[in-house]
């Protein structure tokens, strides 16, 4: 057994497969949320659009195919962090078990910035309950992007979310939810910015 790969491996924060679907779930989502601001233009929910210097597509049908493209790699990368994360055993040692208690004080000590990050391999129950929160809102963008693209095909699901103009509500929110947690994320990472290294090249 080699000494010399004793503190390689335990110097590795984040493998490569977790940084991989980081970034592409960064692109997809970029892409998808771009897109969807100029599909929403076209048939917005509220009293309010999108500057369309901030979307993506140039037209309706532009917006949909970068939309459905982002959809794609949006859907089977997040189907294979979720995979990966379930049979490596990643997802119970990462996010279990839950403290309701843990998390009130982890978070208090967050507001005042006072929580510690000594050891990025392990998250606090701020991280473990923001991560399960992405999972399950992403679950829903999906499901609910499902009814909206293919209603017809899906008649049980879009009974499910209370019918096709619910599932387009569903859809924003939840979308909204997930790009709530994106500016917190971006503000973590400009307050340690060594999550950002660890994230890039593993350590």
């Amino acid at each position: 057994m080699s000494m010399s790969m004793t503190p390689e491996k335990i110097s590795l924060i984040h493998p490569l497969w977790l940084r991989l679907t980081h970034w592409l779930n960064a692109l997809a989502m970029l892409i998808m949320v771009t897109s969807g601001w100029r599909i929403y233009n076209a048939s917005p929910l509220f009293n309010f659009r999108f500057m369309n210097e901030l979307t993506l597509g140039g037209w309706l049908g532009g917006a949909l195919q970068w939309h459905f493209a982002g959809m794609w790699l949006f859907g089977l990368n997040g189907l294979c962090y979720l995979l990966i994360n379930l049979f490596s055993g990643r997802f119970k040692r990462q996010y279990w078990p839950l403290s309701p208690r843990q998390f009130f004080i982890d978070l208090w000590a967050a507001l005042r910035g006072k929580l510690q990050h000594t050891d990025l391999r392990h998250y606090n129950m701020v991280q473990r309950a923001a991560y399960l929160f992405v999972i399950v809102v992403s679950i829903l963008i999906v499901l609910s992007g499902l009814v909206v693209w293919k209603s017809v095909q899906f008649p049980l699901l879009r009974t499910l979310l209370g019918g096709y103009e619910m599932a387009r509500y569903i859809h924003f929110f939840a979308m909204s939810a997930l790009m709530g947690f994106v500016v917190i994320h971006l503000v973590m990472v400009a307050l340690v910015p060594r999550t950002l290294l660890a994230m890039l090249r593993g350590r």
